[in-house]
């Protein structure tokens, strides 16, 4: 890619740009990451509806903003793992198993931040 050793502000440009290609490339490949992008929209406002408090607010919209940041991360380990081979290995396959636990586990977090808050 073309820019990617530009400097100072032209870097921040860059880095911009090709932020957009990664989440154009997510939002087309990964069915999971606009279910969680549904997810965070039906939240996000609830999350506001519900509460009084910013920190509150902060920790419920903070929680599923971190799945998405997880399965973003997720992704592009599997997209990685894909381009080095698509035919089975043990540690591609133990790869992409963790980084879907990861995905899990952000899952898991926002359900408890979540359930906790509003009880």
């Amino acid at each position: 890619m073309a820019g990617q050793n530009a400097k100072g502000f032209k870097r921040i440009v860059n880095a911009f740009f090709f932020s957009v290609a990664g989440f154009k490339a997510v939002w087309k490949h990964e069915e999971a990451f606009r279910q969680e992008i549904i997810l965070l929209l039906v939240t996000a406002p609830l999350a506001f509806w519900i509460t009084v408090n910013n920190i509150e607010r902060v920790l419920l919209v903070g929680s599923i903003v971190a799945v998405l940041l997880v399965e973003l991360l997720n992704s592009a380990i599997e997209t990685a793992i894909d381009r080095i081979g698509l035919e089975h290995h043990e540690l591609s396959g133990r790869a992409k198993d963790i980084g879907s636990a990861a995905v899990m586990l952000s899952l898991a977090l926002a359900a408890f931040v979540w359930m906790i808050i509003l009880i």
